[in-house]
């Protein structure tokens, strides 16, 4: 056939095995969902579809792709059929594309590795291909590099070289994590459109159970390297037989319990008044300098002690930029920050430097943001530098101790290495290292997109309790709307570098008065409306 069988599928690395007997079934013109958290197995799946598992790998079973049996082809055969008859899409465009060659010569390179197609026929078809997936030609010529396009264009790019000969099995591994919510409908629209329009089949790999609900025809769940629940999507929500399938449904749709909600004081812990923030645009030509472009543009909001907020826009629409500038790391060109009524920074003056340990960053990778050949103790305690007189002795051993127990770690961890603790673990080292100096303000951007719905769960529950506990304040960015809508009191909206619409987060969730807000919130995956379609 032209789907996808795998049978008794095992996969065993150094001995270890990852993989325990799968079984899975795609046709044509379906999409199968395979959803489970890191370490599930999905992406190592994907990869011995592609017969690409990494050195020391071995496996047994079945695998037939477009009625190819994979255990009778050499590696030429295997190198024509990728691409040919089964493409992949990965979660990170810019790692896939190479930065120093055009769009046009990565898609059409797929072409010409796989046909007789001369350079000129093959930059015609990536011509198509690129119009197809929505980078028109008077916007995206074939000379243009990755670093010139969105995360959500370069992932159009690379769908384009994927379905560049048509494939009958399309790998999508995470392809809309790392996007904002109206990018990746557009992008799950596009690959709905594919399945339909080339009978290709689709397999789709997530930790997002709402993205599945509204798109699979099957799902798969996936836990420790094996198929624990499968069956057509609508039985799966209705049955949910596996009592992991449940804890996963259960962890998407968390929303974490606040004791109180903060109430407005006279003196805010954060002042953000009319800020400008303009970058140089580099010159076209040596005559002729471009006028700067306007990122921040005269944004003014308050955080009062105790209250979250959440900023949430498109890519590109300068909640980062904005990010940067409340925490002083880019100059401002216009306007000033207040932290507890004192002047931070404002255009043409830096940040304060006493008071500058009063604000905290969480970061959305904390393994990039640790160095790894340190140990944790020394990792909690880098905001000490900003501090004239750090804590020494025991009074710092205390500190640490205090700060990892506050994220429910424990002093013993002190002394480990970042790489033995797993994302979620890493990400509380990383508050506690916001938290060891007492901030006033933490700022977490993107801070839990990277995790698994489980951890995130538990992670949210923990920002939840600090803030409860500590009187704490946080500025929330992120492109996943659920989640702020599940932390926060007020929301930010944020469009071309201006706040748009701002107030109470399940009134402007519930009731959006902007256009912009209101394609926001339609253009989010709603777990609760797919079930609900699936029921009815």
């Amino acid at each position: 056939m032209n789907g996808l069988s795998i049978s008794n599928l095992r996969v065993d690395i150094h001995g270890k095995t990852v993989l325990h007997d799968i079984d899975l079934e795609l046709e044509p013109g379906k999409i199968l969902g395979v959803v489970g958290e890191s370490g599930s197995g999905k992406s190592m799946t994907a990869l011995s579809v592609m017969q690409l598992l990494p050195r020391g790998s071995q496996w047994t079973g079945r695998l037939e792709v477009a009625g190819n049996d994979l255990a009778t082809m050499d590696e030429p055969a295997l190198c024509q059929m990728r691409g040919r008859d089964v493409g992949m899409i990965f979660q990170e465009p810019m790692t896939a594309l190479n930065p120093v060659r055009t769009i046009g010569d990565q898609v059409a390179e797929t072409v010409m590795v796989h046909t007789a197609a001369g350079r000129r026929e093959a930059l015609a078809i990536a011509r198509t291909m690129l119009d197809r997936v929505g980078l028109p030609e008077d916007r995206f010529p074939l000379d243009r590099f990755p670093h010139d396009l969105s995360g959500g264009q370069r992932q159009r790019v690379v769908i384009a070289q994927a379905i560049a000969l048509r494939p009958k099995i399309l790998i999508a591994d995470e392809p809309t994590t790392a996007l904002d919510v109206t990018t990746q409908a557009q992008i799950l629209d596009l690959l709905r459109e594919l399945v339909h329009e080339q009978d290709m089949g689709l397999m789709l790999i997530t930790h997002d159970l709402a993205v599945v609900a509204g798109l699979a025809d099957r799902i798969a769940i996936m836990k420790d390297g094996a198929v624990v629940e499968a069956g057509p999507t609508r039985k799966i929500f209705e049955g949910m037989q596996h009592p992991y399938t449940r804890a996963l449904l259960e962890a998407s749709a968390h929303a974490p319990e606040r004791r109180r909600r903060a109430e407005p004081q006279q003196v805010p812990v954060l002042s953000v008044s009319d800020v400008v923030r303009d970058y140089q645009q580099p010159r076209r030509n040596l005559f002729v300098r471009p006028p700067p472009f306007r990122a921040v543009d005269h944004v003014g909001f308050e955080i009062f002690h105790g209250e979250n907020v959440g900023l949430v826009g498109e890519s590109g629409c300068g909640k980062s930029t904005l990010a940067r500038a409340i925490l002083a790391l880019d100059p401002l060109q216009g306007g000033e920050i207040k932290l507890n009524g004192h002047v931070f920074s404002s255009a043409g003056d830096g940040p304060h430097p006493e008071l500058r340990a009063r604000m905290q960053v969480v970061f959305q990778d904390p393994y990039g943001s640790f160095n790894p050949r340190h140990r944790v103790k020394r990792l909690v305690t880098e905001p000490f530098h900003l501090m004239k007189d750090r804590p020494q002795g025991i009074d710092l051993e205390r500190r640490i101790d205090r700060a990892l127990t506050e994220v429910g770690l424990s002093s013993a961890d002190a002394d480990k290495y970042i790489h033995e603790f797993s994302g979620g673990q890493r990400q509380r080292i990383a508050i506690a290292r916001a938290l060891i100096i007492e901030p006033a303000l933490i700022v977490l951007d993107e801070a839990v997109s990277a995790l698994d719905v489980s951890i995130r769960a538990q992670v949210l529950d923990l920002l939840a309790d600090l803030s409860d506990r500590l009187d704490l304040s946080y500025l929330f960015i992120s492109h996943d709307l659920s989640v702020v809508r599940a932390i926060t009191d007020r929301v930010l909206v944020m469009k071309d570098g201006r706040i748009v619409e701002e107030g109470d987060t399940e009134t402007v969730f519930h009731n959006p008065q902007h256009p912009y807000t209101q394609t926001l919130v339609a253009a989010t995956p709603s777990l609760e409306a797919a079930l609900a379609e699936s029921a009815g």
